[in-house]
């Protein structure tokens, strides 16, 4: 385990807080409490998490408004968010991911899953550090500088969705299976449907539209997706 990993707890109910924090630190994570989204920003000002847990219902805005806040933000927008709430309906966890969450978890999970899932996460967000440059078509994607381009004009993506973009042009007009999608993005051992793909494909989608690109991630119906020239 790597020491000194940063996780920001944003969660107001103080013994689900107090718990998460002591299970983190128990991971040799170094664990930062916040009990509203005022006191995470605020902490968010001043530096830069490598993961957050976020609830729904907060004090003083919801989970859902402090991720949208995070995501416009340049220094911080690519950071991984685990939603972690009560909140079990199917139409919620499509809003959290759709907001930006990488991924969702309903109470009451156990410490074993949410660390199994911290652990996947950090594994990706650090597993991009390479000076790999791939290309396809007007699309250029820079793993060092975690950006990507569309004939020299930059576009704005998070961690997931870059993740995903990546995936595809490593394997241009070649079909992936959903499958094969949350095994090389999410990892083999975390456990989520297949609607999650789906969600993040919109928003990857919705990423390229502006730059007309959207068409070039194609749906091959009942079996999963490829990168195709426009």
């Amino acid at each position: 385990m790597v020491k000194q990993t940063t996780i920001l707890v944003v969660e107001d109910d103080m013994a689900i807080r107090e718990m998460m924090a002591f299970s983190l630190q128990q991971e040799g994570y170094s664990p930062v409490k916040a009990a509203s989204a005022h006191a995470a920003l605020e902490w968010l000002n001043q530096g830069r998490p490598d993961l957050v847990i976020i609830d729904w219902g907060l004090p003083d805005m919801t989970g859902i408004e402090l991720i949208e806040v995070i995501r416009r933000d340049q220094l911080i927008k690519a950071v991984p968010i685990i939603m972690l709430t009560a909140r079990g309906e199917e139409a919620d966890k499509v809003k959290g991911l759709e907001t930006g969450a990488d991924d969702y978890l309903t109470k009451p999970a156990s410490v074993a899953e949410l660390l199994a899932r911290i652990k996947a996460h950090l594994r990706r967000s650090k597993g991009f550090d390479d000076s790999e440059i791939l290309a396809f078509e007007a699309l250029t994607l820079d793993s060092q500088a975690h950006q990507v381009k569309v004939l020299n004009n930059p576009i704005n993506l998070s961690l997931t969705e870059f993740k995903l973009l990546k995936l595809f042009l490593m394997n241009p007009n070649k079909l992936l299976a959903r499958e094969q999608i949350l095994n090389h993005v999410w990892g083999r051992n975390v456990y989520i449907d297949d609607r999650t793909v789906d969600v993040h494909i919109l928003r990857l989608r919705k990423a390229l539209k502006p730059h007309n690109c959207e068409k070039m991630i194609q749906t091959v119906r009942g079996a999963g997706y490829k990168l195709v020239a426009p």
